[in-house]
């Protein structure tokens, strides 16, 4: 069995996913830890209730990026985890953490990349008007959501509302990212 570790910003859907795959013993892993820059996201209490370690921080707090990604990589290290998988982790990530865990950071992104890359990509690709939208599961490097592809999967859609596609695509990411950590691993 497998150490990952999870780093998450917000309401934490992906991490529940994640987290109850390792449970069900879908995902042959345990998740380690999860990592998160926002105390009070609600993704910590999900974690609390599958009984998973957090580190919570507010990066404002440290002196630099570096400071605190030296931090997680230590914690990391010393939970020995072999894969780190970012879900809704709304930091980018620096070279500590990039040198360290090289070839095992991944990420989960609701579009079809290279198409509509950062934070905003659904509401990107609903202004521009596409009819086709996708989820891509894909390594993380110094490039914003530019490492290599794993895994894509696209839906069509019509309409206009953002919110509807989140929800669309969230179904197809809790799928498409188990999937593709239990190919990884």
């Amino acid at each position: 069995m497998k150490n990952i570790a999870v780093f998450a910003s917000g309401s934490g859907t992906n991490f529940e996913a994640i987290a109850q795959a390792c449970a069900d013993g879908r995902l042959d892993a345990r998740v380690a830890l999860m990592v998160c820059d926002k105390p009070g996201a609600p993704v910590i209490a999900r974690a609390e209730r599958f009984g998973i370690e957090s580190f919570v921080f507010s990066p404002k707090e440290w002196p630099s990026k570096a400071a605190f990604e030296s931090e997680i990589v230590r914690l990391l290290r010393e939970r020995n985890v072999e894969l780190v998988c970012l879900a809704g982790y709304m930091r980018i990530v620096g070279e500590v953490l990039l040198e360290a865990y090289r070839d095992r950071i991944l990420n989960i992104h609701p579009s079809l990349l290279p198409a509509f890359k950062g934070a905003h990509a659904v509401e990107q690709a609903v202004a521009y008007g596409v009819k086709v939208y996708g989820i891509t599961v894909h390594w993380v490097n110094a490039d914003l959501d530019g490492g290599r592809i794993i895994a894509q999967k696209a839906f069509e859609y019509d309409g206009s509302d953002p919110e509807e596609v989140h929800r669309i695509g969230q179904k197809i990411e809790h799928q498409i990212y188990i999937d593709t950590i239990e190919r990884v691993l």
